[in-house]
């Protein structure tokens, strides 16, 4: 019989302070809930076997398939601007890495797969809600054009998790991402002083994320700066969609330039650069329009842990790394207006166009309007007659430069991951009814195709629909 999945883990070589070699904690009747077979087929992984029992005692963690080298992984971090010292794989299990015939490695990572050393008291579980709500917003992100991680495969544990709602039916996800390689995994390093670990771990991600950059005595400073290129692109590809993460913290800020960890998530309905929905930033620390400067905060916290690498003498070290995070508001802004111009329909460059689209933006705060629809009805024509005055700015813009109908369609979406329909998706999976998952799963990998027959999965929520918090689910 051929092997389910190709592992060739390269992580497990790595010393063994990296992470705590153990299996999954066995659950007490897994059952498959949803496989996702077009990852699968690319993974060349056999959707068939991940439905099966075999793979389903292989996600629930009760059995390990051939080539697994199972470990939790060491890292720390600032979360909510504070140093939260070790923090690691509480409630998660790295199984292996698998190369696809391209040669890229995957990591397939198990997720509410039990407790481990890095547990800090919790029961190392998730709940079958959360679990789903990653499998829609990761593919919803990732037909959006957006780096993400996805999910593989999800059971239900025949178990329950207790969480603030009280019992709920557990489940475990299998996650593939580039890596799970985080900015907080540099920082647990360079806070011990620990610099043969973070030269280790540099050395490491230069090979396997960015193998271009690995010869030289600049490839340090090379990855430095290609870390804050790929995350200014991702930030900016975020702001363009409306899509708030809700924890930005060092430990979910993946170096690969990926999104990670989809917990207090959320899409904005009604645009307003101050929206926040996570339960536990009382602050607001990682509201909408904070995005950009928490990332280049939480990039500045992996220069510093990689200054020992960066120059011999400190002081140059220093304003090496200054240097290259102050490089990111340039690179975010660039890459932002570059998607508004697709978003407005915008050929070509202008000075005037980051004021088109700020006047854009505070009538849309001003009027109450969805941040969805108000672009993809410039996209499809519809007199916008709220925006006022600015349609004829826009449209003496457009008669300098446009680009085609077509193209400014396939840069504004007419589905998101609405937060109403994922809530109501999730409440009908808790009374074992999937059929709405199903659906909205559906409508979000093709978000760009106007259907009608899902005509009210575009639509904003009625008043008594709206999501004000979302909660991250441990």
């Amino acid at each position: 019989m051929p092997t389910p999945i190709r592992f060739d883990n390269s992580y497990i070589r790595l010393p063994a302070r990296f992470f705590a070699a153990l299996a999954p904690t066995p659950v007490a009747a897994p059952k498959g809930v949803r496989v996702n077979v077009a990852l699968a087929r690319d993974l060349g992984i056999d959707p068939d076997w991940l439905a099966g029992d075999d793979g389903v005692a292989a996600i629930a963690g009760n059995a390990l398939p051939p080539g697994a080298e199972p470990l939790a992984m060491a890292y720390s971090g600032h979360q909510f601007g504070h140093w939260s010292g070790q923090l690691g794989d509480g409630r998660a299990i790295l199984l292996g890495e698998t190369v696809v015939p391209d040669g890229r490695r995957y990591d397939i990572h198990l997720k509410g797969s039990g407790r481990t050393p890095f547990s800090r008291g919790g029961d190392g579980r998730a709940a079958l809600g959360p679990v789903l709500r990653e499998f829609l917003i990761g593919e919803g992100m990732h037909a959006l054009g957006i780096p993400t991680t996805r999910v593989l495969a999800a059971v239900t544990t025949g178990e329950s998790v207790l969480r603030q709602e009280g019992p709920l039916p557990g489940a475990v996800l299998a996650r593939v991402a580039l890596g799970h390689v985080r900015v907080g995994t540099f920082e647990h390093f360079a806070a011990r002083d620990d610099d043969e670990a973070v030269r280790i771990l540099a050395d490491y991600c230069l090979a396997r994320f960015y193998p271009a950059l690995a010869e030289g005595p600049e490839r340090y400073a090379r990855l430095l700066e290609t870390v804050i290129a790929r995350t200014a692109a991702l930030i900016a590809k975020w702001q363009c969609v409306g899509f708030i993460h809700g924890v930005m913290n060092t430990d979910n800020m993946s170096i690969s330039g990926e999104t990670i960890d989809y917990g207090p998530c959320a899409f904005m309905d009604v645009y307003h650069p101050g929206t926040v929905f996570s339960s536990i930033d009382h602050g607001g620390r990682y509201a909408y329009a904070n995005q950009p400067r928490i990332a280049q905060w939480n990039l500045a916290r992996f220069a510093t842990a990689l200054l020992p690498l960066l120059g011999a003498e400190e002081p140059a070290a220093i304003a090496a790394a200054q240097t290259a995070i102050d490089a990111f508001p340039a690179q975010f802004d660039a890459a932002y207006l570059a998607g508004m111009r697709a978003k407005l329909g915008l050929a070509g460059a202008e000075d005037g166009d980051r004021a088109l689209v700020a006047d854009l933006l505070e009538r849309m705060a001003d009027r109450h309007l969805d941040f969805t629809n108000t672009f993809r009805d410039l996209a499809d024509g519809v007199d916008c007659e709220a925006l006022g005055d600015w349609r004829d700015a826009w449209a003496a813009r457009r008669a300098r430069g446009a680009t085609s109908a077509e193209a400014m369609a396939a840069a504004n979406p007419v589905y998101i991951p609405r937060n109403h329909r994922v809530e109501a998706a999730l409440a009908a999976a808790y009374e074992g009814n999937l059929a709405p998952f199903d659906q909205l799963l559906e409508v979000l990998r093709a978000p760009f195709e106007r259907r009608p027959a899902f005509v009210i999965y575009a639509a904003p929520p009625a008043a008594h629909e709206v999501v004000e918090a979302t909660f991250c689910g441990t």
